[in-house]
Formats: C-alpha cells, sequence, structure tokens
C-alpha cells in the first residue's frame, strides 16, 4: 500500500510541476467558452477557435502567458498562450467533446521554452 501511495504521490507531483495540472485548471486556460467572464482572471475568450479557448492573443514570450501555459505560433501566423500538457485528456477536463483540442509536441514555443506540449484548440468553422 505505501508503494502505491509513493506512485500516486510522485505521479502527481510530475503533472503539476511540469504541466501545471490543478494550476491551468484553477486558472482557465484552456477552458471553452463564449465570453470573457467564462475565462480567468486577465484572459481573454478567444472565439476564433471552435468552443472558444480561454487564453491570450498576442504574447511575445513565455513570460507573458498564465502559469502552465506558453507562448505558441499558431498556424493563423499569431501568437496564442496554450496550455501545457501531458495527453489530450487533460487538453479536454473543460471543453465539450465536439470541441475538443489537441495535446501538441510540435507546436512553435517561443520564448526558448522547449519539450513541452500545449493543448491546441481546433480552428473555428466560421
Amino acid at each position: 500500500m505505501r508503494v502505491i501511495l509513493w506512485i500516486a504521490a510522485i505521479c502527481m507531483a510530475f503533472a503539476v510541476f511540469s504541466c501545471g495540472g490543478d494550476e491551468a485548471d484553477n486558472l482557465g486556460v484552456g477552458a471553452q467558452c463564449q465570453t470573457v467572464d467564462d475565462c480567468g482572471d486577465a484572459q481573454q475568450c478567444l472565439t476564433q477557435f471552435k468552443g472558444g479557448y480561454c487564453g491570450l492573443s498576442d504574447c511575445e514570450s513565455h513570460d507573458d502567458c498564465p502559469g502552465a501555459s506558453s507562448c505558441v505560433t499558431h498556424g493563423d501566423g499569431k501568437n496564442y498562450c496554450f496550455r501545457h500538457c501531458l495527453d489530450k485528456a487533460e487538453c479536454n477536463a473543460n471543453r465539450a467533446v465536439e470541441n475538443e483540442a489537441n495535446c501538441s509536441s510540435s507546436a512553435n514555443l517561443l520564448g526558448g521554452v522547449k519539450d513541452v506540449k500545449v493543448c491546441i484548440p481546433p480552428s473555428s468553422s466560421n
């Protein structure tokens, strides 16, 4: 039993320190939104993404982003703060199935950040 608790503690610590885990959930980074009121402090509801995406636009580096997120140059040529992740499930804890984001290791991270996966939301069909 002690070994199981020890393994669980290590896994939880790894998730929190490497990807932000609860911090990202509390901040709302990556959550689905309709208005800015659905997102955490100082975030925008990025409605150019399907289902909306809580984050920030026009960042220039990791330092411009809330905790547990990084600045990414998206395929549309703009920069956004996207949530860190280990797998797709982390990206979609606060998103509906029809608006699922993907956990990507091939994002163009800015500000010297390396070896981090981020949640890339689906583009809006609008």
